[in-house]
């Protein structure tokens, strides 16, 4: 039978008018308890599209010329670790990361394998699960006026079996460097002032009174109520806005970043973990290198994450937010060892890396190795569960809690995963 709402409900999404898009990401949201001590913050920073391992932190200067590729290794400040030549300014803060190489799996669909990276668990027909925002923005209570879990542009999977009011509020788009940021459902646009939105909701409010007893009776209403206020409170807040508003930053910060979009979305992530957002994923795109692999890096990838890497470890060390929050930069997989006629390299998941840094990583060290080639790993390697195992257990959250979906069924948050041995203290 097909459900209908009171004129209320539909005079609610006119009334408030910006919300509607606000709702894709928080539906019904709710708290929980309040937050403990070991509870941090997250950035997530994925690299689309499957970088090369062979051409950026797990360079083989001994291979044959057809697998070493075109670059060459430099020394870090880490004694023995080396790096991509094209990567100088991360090389100087090799000491704030810690390397994960030999991270390996089989899924070289784009789909699967950012399915695979972006929640822990390898893709199953019947079970969807969440991406790392949406666990976290379940699990950890947040401002009544901010977001718990932003997106910058667009999410990576989703909240899966933990329901849609713990999806991340999608900005929309990336900000660019010298251009006001509108993000959909947290900006005014279409000339809407706040004194206009604040007559829109005292309209609101009088129908909820007069409605009041409707609601109480429906559950569904009653959460939709309560979604609606949240919303309306992240719409008209001010520090949402100046959250999200890059021209409030210090002159001598934004000067680190780059004007591309991943150095501005790098900024933007300072910004709201700053302002208390508890977990912001960062989407770098670009890295599906089929052709003209070195090229394309050279030219435009390696210098882009060099410096917003670079300027964003220094940004969150300067703002004393290192400490608290837990990153991590991947992608869905490495490229083939290989190079292919076109001067690229293809999709391969079975040797790929890993960066961690922030909160009780041990930084500074390089753990697991890929061998002579990097085909594959050099020992056992570590999978994306231990990989979501260990980015849990540093954000605070336990990898091996169990979750309930819907229909009542038990799920392990991360089924198969293990902690990385030495990557925590």
């Amino acid at each position: 039978m097909k459900r209908t709402y009171p004129r209320r409900e539909f005079l609610r999404v006119g009334a408030l008018g910006g919300l509607l898009s606000l709702s894709s990401y928080e539906r019904f949201c709710r708290l929980n308890a309040e937050p403990q001590h070991s509870q941090r913050s997250a950035i997530l920073v994925f690299l689309k599209g499957g970088p090369s391992h062979l051409d950026t932190f797990d360079l083989k200067p001994e291979a044959p010329s057809e697998y070493r590729g075109e670059f060459s290794p430099i020394s870090t400040n880490v004694p023995g670790v080396q790096i991509s030549e094209h990567l100088p300014k991360l090389a100087k803060r090799m000491d704030q990361l810690a390397l994960i190489r030999g991270i390996s799996h089989n899924l070289a669909d784009h789909g699967l394998g950012t399915r695979y990276l972006a929640t822990g668990n390898r893709p199953q027909p019947i079970i969807h699960y969440p991406e790392y925002g949406s666990v976290v923005s379940r699990q950890f209570p947040v401002r009544q006026d901010l977001p718990a879990f932003v997106s910058i542009h667009r999410s990576l999977e989703g909240p899966g079996y933990l329901g849609p009011e713990f999806g991340g509020l999608d900005t929309g788009e990336k900000p660019r460097a010298n251009q006001s940021f509108n993000v959909r459902g947290v900006t005014l646009g279409n000339g809407l002032s706040l004194s206009q939105l604040d007559r829109r909701e005292a309209l609101v409010s009088d129908l909820d009174r007069y409605f009041g007893e409707f609601e109480r009776q429906d559950p569904e209403l009653a959460a939709l109520d309560e979604f609606s206020q949240k919303a309306y409170r992240i719409l008209s807040s001010a520090r949402t806005r100046e959250a999200f508003d890059l021209s409030k930053e210090s002159p001598s910060i934004v000067d680190r970043f780059g004007p591309d979009e991943t150095n501005q979305s790098l900024l933007l992530a300072t910004r709201l973990v700053e302002a208390g957002v508890r977990f912001v994923t960062v989407i770098a795109d670009g890295w599906d290198t089929h052709q003209n692999n070195f090229s394309e890096l050279k030219r435009r990838l390696l210098p882009s994450l060099d410096q917003g890497l670079a300027a964003f470890m220094e940004t969150m060390l300067d703002k004393g937010l290192l400490e608290s929050t837990a990153v991590m930069v991947t992608g869905e997989f490495g490229r083939t060892p290989k190079i292919n006629a076109t001067a690229g390299r293809d999709h391969w998941p079975r040797a790929m890396f890993a960066l961690m840094a922030g909160g009780a990583a041990n930084v500074g060290q390089v753990l697991g190795a890929s061998d002579d080639k990097g085909v594959g790993p050099a020992d056992g390697g570590y999978s994306p569960d231990d990989l979501a195992a260990s980015f849990y257990q540093n954000i605070g959250i336990d990898p091996r809690m169990e979750f309930h979906a819907r229909n009542g069924r038990p799920i392990t948050l991360v089924r198969n995963g293990q902690v990385i041995p030495g990557l925590l203290g």
